[in-house]
């Protein structure tokens, strides 16, 4: 089965910050394919809760939208309850280092600095997992990141936001159906920022 993963950390305190918008965009899959994310995973370890997940069918292709319950730095256990196959994982996340409104689909590579996706990596042993990263920087970038990713979009920002969130459920709605070749050349060039400026 195919499945998404949306990261951030659980609880009110974190919904609808810049490190959150992997579970933004699983709450917005799940509105779309009328689904409860509510199913809940265990740890192997404690049998504690690791994640919620609701599954639906996008394309007519069975799809897993999950959520870890860890905090944002153990979201690899997470991913080891769900025992997913790395070749049907797609992991979505912030990105700090990307422009506010664009967003980086790419097959492989290193966790860039954000512990979330380090955490998964270091989980599934391995690098050749596709993300989804989705921009939240500003420039310049604040001296204290992590202040930064855990405070919400100014108001400014939000037309932004609702059109780059858009795009990546969009985005993964083409991966499932179309593979991930066909996602990064359709949206990797997308800027929602550029959108904005020039109606």
């Amino acid at each position: 089965m195919n499945v998404i993963v949306g990261l951030g950390n659980p609880g009110h305190t974190f919904a609808h910050t810049r490190h959150n918008v992997g579970f933004d965009v699983i709450e917005r899959l799940a509105r779309r394919y009328q689904i409860s994310i509510n199913q809940r995973l265990l740890t192997l370890s404690d049998h504690r809760p690791a994640a919620v997940f609701g599954d639906c069918e996008i394309k007519g292709i069975p799809v897993r939208l999950l959520m870890p319950l860890t905090m944002m730095n153990e979201s690899g256990q997470a991913l080891v309850a769900a025992a997913s196959e790395v070749a049907q994982l797609l992991i979505v996340c912030d990105d700090v280092n990307l422009p506010l409104g664009n967003i980086r689909i790419r097959p492989r590579g290193s966790s860039g600095g954000h512990n979330g996706l380090q955490s998964c990596l270091e989980a599934l042993g391995t690098e050749q997992v596709a993300r989804l990263r989705v921009g939240v920087g500003i420039e310049p970038l604040p001296s204290d990141l992590r202040d930064f990713v855990l405070s919400r979009f100014q108001s400014s920002e939000w037309p932004v936001i609702e059109r780059v969130l858009e795009q990546v459920v969009a985005a993964c709605e083409t991966w499932v159906g179309e593979g991930l070749d066909a996602t990064m050349n359709r949206y990797n060039t997308v800027s929602m920022q550029e959108s904005h400026d020039n109606p």
